[in-house]
């Protein structure tokens, strides 16, 4: 459940309540796409990085080690050792952009899996029982995510296909959550807007999914190459018609300031897999700016990554011995590029909490949003 604290222009400062425990908002969810943080971060690590939510998707996992695999585990929480929320997402996504071959149909789609060739099918009750097997905290709906630009037509067939496929989601999950060998049966479904970058099928869309009623709901389909400015109008129209008592999600984004331009627009949630990508190519994020890690000019830098940071890396080592792993091609190098760039966006997610707790969410903005998107 979520409950709205406070709020700044349209900057919202909240906190959701979940099975496995309450998170402060707005938030951000580390990607442990295949159930880890790419670049040798454990869920314990996590800890230590003030990681509140954990993303882990629900393809990869369908695929390999297969959800059934899980459930006999007991579920992704005991299989990765992590007791904070998880959220999976519905793998449409992933259906959509991996597969090479699919057939969309009204049922679901058929596809090859990208790992081994073999035919899946996947439909909203599918993505349900993958997702119920997973036991994660938060389900996200199966849509269809629309190839950008699109036309205005297709994109409309598309919107009602989902909203069609979000009405047997919710009734899957209802299902779902009744049955005695459930592990989570309170697992909550978010709902995902759709309609490229048309602000009349946007809205539309988002009316029809929040007269379900739905536990949260994210805006999708944005972040997939499309000018910055058209992502933020988008949201900017979606945001009056969002539930206001509703947690909103913006999937895939961003860069830091992505993040704070996206809260100061109303929006609460947030996943990427910028910083942890970023950082396995020696690009890490500071509150100076963005940092490539590897540059000659760090050779002998007795400094931390970021002097004003205390993670775990930036305690520890310095820019010159970990430009020296990545020149030696060490698998240390990612591991602490990840899990200092991962501390920073927790750390920027902290901070902006603080400064809506403060009421000084505006200056804040001012002062990092275009600061933190320069490069040293």
């Amino acid at each position: 459940m979520y409950t709205l604290l406070k709020q700044e222009g349209k900057a919202r400062r909240g906190k959701f309540e979940t099975v496995h425990g309450t998170f402060q908002t707005p938030c951000f969810m580390n990607v442990g796409t295949a159930a880890a943080i790419k670049g040798g971060v454990s869920s314990l690590d996590l800890k230590e990085l003030k990681c509140q939510v954990e993303l882990c998707n629900t393809y990869h996992l369908h695929v390999r080690p297969s959800d059934k695999v899980i459930k006999e585990m007991g579920g992704l929480h005991k299989f990765m050792n992590w007791d904070k929320p998880i959220l999976t997402d519905s793998g449409g996504f992933q259906v959509f952009s991996l597969a090479k071959l699919r057939k969309i149909k009204e049922e679901g789609v058929y596809f090859n899996s990208h790992v081994d060739g073999r035919k899946i099918f996947m439909g909203p009750e599918e993505s349900m029982q993958i997702q119920s097997n997973l036991a994660s905290t938060i389900a996200m709906a199966f849509d269809e995510c629309v190839e950008n630009p699109a036309s205005h037509e297709y994109s409309k067939s598309s919107c009602d296909r989902t909203v069609r496929w979000l009405v047997r989601c919710k009734e899957e999950m209802e299902r779902l959550n009744a049955l005695h060998d459930t592990i989570n049966k309170k697992q909550l479904l978010f709902g995902i807007n759709q309609g490229c970058t048309y602000e009349d099928l946007r809205i539309s869309h988002m009316e029809q999914i929040a007269a379900l009623d739905l536990d949260g709901y994210a805006i999708g389909g944005l972040a997939v190459g499309e000018p910055t400015e058209e992502m933020y109008r988008i949201i900017e129209a979606v945001e009056p018609v969002m539930p206001k008592e509703k947690i909103r999600y913006l999937m895939g984004v961003g860069t830091p300031s992505n993040i704070i331009e996206a809260v100061a627009r109303g929006v609460d949630l947030f996943d990427c897999v910028m910083p942890s990508r970023n950082a396995r190519h020696a690009t890490v994020f500071t509150w100076s700016g963005i940092m490539h890690a590897s540059n000659q000019c760090y050779e002998t830098d007795s400094l931390p990554l970021d002097p004003e940071c205390d993670c775990p890396t930036c305690r520890n080592f310095s820019r010159a011995y970990i430009r020296h792993l990545f020149k030696a091609n060490e698998q240390l190098a990612g591991r602490l590029a990840v899990m200092h760039n991962l501390y920073f966006y927790n750390t920027l997610m902290e901070k902006i909490r603080e400064a809506l707790d403060e009421g000084r969410f505006g200056e804040f903005r001012e002062k990092y949003s275009s600061l933190l998107a320069s490069h040293l």
